[in-house]
């Protein structure tokens, strides 16, 4: 149930970035790390 909702939820920013209505900046540099954050949290959850 988290997976979906937290890709629902990058839809969403990613969406009002490119209508203008959000500045994601941040993003542009850190996009891996959030990436690479998610599996960890996927993996961590699997194993406990």
């Amino acid at each position: 149930m988290i997976g979906p909702l937290i890709l629902i939820g990058l839809g969403v920013m990613f969406l009002l970035n490119n209508l203008g209505m959000l500045s994601l900046d941040f993003m542009a540099q850190w996009w891996p790390v959030v990436l690479i954050a998610l599996g960890v949290g996927m993996l961590i959850q699997k194993r406990s």
